[in-house]
């Protein structure tokens, strides 16, 4: 007796975008606004919102979404941000010559940014 295999189709995919250099709690303060809204809205929210943080994340958006159209086969418009998360990276540091010999500590930020893309059309 011959089993099918069901073929499992993938529901998520999901972008990484690493070492960013920015602040994680400035790029938060842009992913809190684009959690669970669909691809079109957020595209829309992100050129319109003042911020530097929306471009790498614009971009990772939008790579996320060509990804899903290719992969799966899955039109933009049923696609919804269904995770997206930032972590913090390590902190780069460098010292600013001063006046009378003295130095100052620079602290650069680095910040990881995920985000997972699922397609609402496969719920079903």
């Amino acid at each position: 007796m011959l089993k099918k295999k069901k073929k499992n189709k993938k529901k998520e995919v999901y972008v990484l975008g690493q070492y960013i250099s920015m602040s994680a709690h400035k790029v938060r303060r842009v992913i809190d606004q684009i959690r669970g809204r669909s691809y079109e809205e957020t595209l829309m929210i992100l050129e319109l919102m003042p911020y530097r943080a929306c471009y790498p994340i614009f971009k990772l958006v939008y790579s996320a979404a060509a990804n899903a159209s290719y992969n799966m086969d899955s039109n933009k418009t049923n696609l919804i941000i269904s995770k997206a998360e930032v972590n913090e990276g390590t902190i780069v540091k460098k010292l600013k010559p001063r006046a009378r010999g003295r130095s100052y500590p620079i602290k650069r930020p680095i910040c990881h940014i995920n985000i997972v893309v699922k397609d609402i059309s496969l719920d079903k």
